[in-house]
């Protein structure tokens, strides 16, 4: 079971439902989330550099190559972070090998859970809309671990596709200091900006057509450069 059982009773959907009426964007925030030990085995996998890549958008295309980011001048870059390789083979062959194979498959089967018919129909509950990846071309790409260094940056841009219902954002950050930066920050109504630090078992949900959803995330802490900011973002869409 990946989920906390006592952040998805009736009582707690009832009042999830009453936030998102009052917020502005329409988001809210849910502490401790899933469970806490399984969450901390993915964490170990993704402190595994072997697994990262780093992954490039601009306002005008999505996965630009190495030349197109060059060619993009400042304005035009929005995000520059690591993507989490799903396929990438573990850098550790010691003796311990067995221990991080389990582990990077309950990564990958985390990943499988934010799709799967357990925790869609809860997100499905709390927006009251149905969910589902029937008419979603490739849904693997739309749930994956990201990471942010000191010289990354995610711009403020929208996550409005059409038919696009709910985002998610969890941070798998353990012990993160609160001078490290990284915190997401939406645009908000009238310029009054929320901003959410991200901590660790930490999930935001938020419907992206709201207004006010616009967002981006502050920078890091150059004197932190040693760290890196984890989380799972992942999209959903309605029938």
């Amino acid at each position: 079971m990946w989920l906390n059982e006592k952040k998805i009773g009736d009582a707690a959907i009832f009042q999830y439902r009453k936030l998102l009426r009052q917020s502005i964007p329409k988001h809210i925030v849910i502490d401790s989330l899933f469970e806490q030990t399984k969450l901390d085995k993915v964490v170990t996998v993704l402190q595994q550099s072997s697994c990262w890549q780093t992954q490039k958008h601009t306002y005008s295309g999505l996965y630009v190559d190495d030349q197109q980011w060059q060619q993009a001048n400042k304005e035009q870059r929005f995000v520059q972070r690591d993507v989490w390789l799903r396929n990438a083979p573990s850098a550790n062959t010691s003796s311990t090998h067995n221990t991080n194979y389990l582990n990077a498959n309950i990564a990958h089967d985390f990943l499988a859970y934010l799709r799967g018919n357990e925790f869609m129909p809860v997100l499905s509950r709390i927006f009251n809309v149905t969910l589902t990846d029937m008419n979603v071309a490739d849904p693997a790409i739309n749930t994956n671990y990201f990471r942010l260094g000191p010289n990354d940056f995610v711009a403020e841009h929208a996550d409005d596709s059409p038919g696009r219902e709910v985002c998610m954002l969890l941070y798998l950050n353990q012990e993160w200091d609160a001078h490290a930066g990284g915190e997401l920050v939406f645009a908000g109504k009238n310029a009054q900006q929320i901003i959410i630090p991200p901590l660790h078992n930490r999930c935001v949900l938020f419907d992206p057509s709201t207004e006010g959803s616009e967002h981006w995330v502050n920078s890091l802490n150059t004197q932190y450069a040693d760290r890196f900011r984890y989380n799972v973002t992942s999209w959903y869409w309605s029938k």
